[in-house]
């Protein structure tokens, strides 16, 4: 089923929803950039047979609001807030949920954590920047941190839309570990780039800007993060280097999978491992 959901007044989330007749639990996937909730159909599938599965599109993609930014910043801290209002809306028990979130969709869910423990049963994340360490970012993502060359970034990323779409999944990885994406899926990221008056570039852009200060407020709260969370990341990601996993997962003191010959998508590269994940995340 793919209906939307009103938060507030300004933000209206599409959602993908996969109903199990006797489910063992809920999953929540969270897409990163420039995904949409179409990222997850063929995994939630997979999963749907024993779990209710959802996915949304985080404001600023796919057909998900998009207010002007003076109103809702895009930033981490305001996507944790969705997600939050999502979560009641849907009416989700949150002593049986796993959260997958990888990209920008992690850092709000760990965001959430440290304010509510029990926001979930587990929380797997990955392939994303938790902590503000630019030595292990692609130059271009630091580029769209505050700065004199964010502005000049966030014109390049619109302008390479087409490039984007196409190259963006497989970049850095070798001819024979490059994969395939769904036509369903780049249409869908297609014609959910360009609604209104703002495009999933500048809400890309938008998450950036405030990117240094979630960050530096999440490490500073890490002794508060007590749901259990599993790090997983692709060994060869060329746009967060492995590093930064791994330090994570260290301060926290959770369990780390590196996927070795897997970039920075492992759900489109290796879907069956995060159908694994999430199954042993119930047991």
């Amino acid at each position: 089923m793919i209906d939307f959901v009103k938060i507030d007044d300004d933000i209206t989330l599409r959602r993908m929803v996969v109903r199990a007749v006797n489910p063992k639990g809920t999953v929540l996937f969270l897409h990163g950039f420039p995904e949409t909730l179409y990222a997850w159909k063929d995994i939630a599938v997979a999963l749907g047979a024993d779990y209710d599965v959802h996915a949304f599109d985080w404001p600023g993609y796919g057909l998900s609001s998009r207010p002007p930014a003076g109103r809702f910043s895009y930033a981490p801290k305001d996507y944790a807030h969705v997600l939050d209002g999502y979560l009641d809306k849907a009416g989700i028990d949150r002593s049986k949920l796993t959260i997958y979130a990888t990209d920008i969709g992690s850092l709000p869910a760990l965001l959430l954590a440290v304010k509510d423990p029990k926001v979930a049963k587990t929380i797997i994340v990955g392939d994303f920047a938790p902590l503000n360490r630019p030595q292990h970012m692609y130059e271009s993502l630091q580029q769209l941190k505050s700065g004199p060359a964010m502005q000049q970034a966030r014109i390049q990323l619109n302008g390479n839309r087409d490039d984007i779409l196409e190259n963006a999944f497989t970049r850095g990885l070798p001819p024979a570990a490059r994969y395939e994406i769904s036509g369903e899926f780049r249409d869908d990221m297609t014609r959910g780039w360009n609604q209104g008056a703002m495009t999933t570039a500048d809400a890309f852009s938008h998450y950036y800007a405030h990117f240094t200060r979630d960050q530096d407020y999440f490490e500073s709260q890490l002794e508060r993060l007590k749901t259990p969370v599993r790090v997983v990341w692709g060994e060869q990601d060329l746009y967060i280097k492995k590093e930064m996993g791994v330090e994570f997962a260290g301060k926290i003191q959770a369990a780390l999978t590196l996927l070795p010959g897997i970039g920075h998508y492992p759900h489109l590269q290796l879907p069956q491992h995060v159908v694994d994940e999430v199954r042993a995340s119930f047991q």
